[in-house]
């Protein structure tokens, strides 16, 4: 995962770790460590994250440096 992604997207919103923190029902600590790449995010996280910044969860997990979303599917 790209670590720095997390902390980039987080300060391009003005927000603080305890901002995510609380989007996501977790401690700051524990938010802090999944920033410093001591914490793997899990994946229900991963997704609230990626939703929360309309982007793709390739592009926090460093897989496409793409960072807009994915097109919805059409039903």
């Amino acid at each position: 995962m790209n670590i720095n992604r997390l902390k980039d997207l987080r300060q391009d919103k003005d927000l603080y770790q305890k901002d995510i923190a609380k989007l996501l029902k977790i401690s700051q600590q524990q938010y802090s460590e999944y920033e410093l790449g001591i914490r793997l995010l899990p994946i229900d996280k991963l997704d609230t994250l990626a939703t929360f910044y309309n982007t793709s969860t390739d592009y926090i997990l460093g897989r496409t440096n793409e960072k807009e979303a994915y097109p919805k599917k059409k039903k």
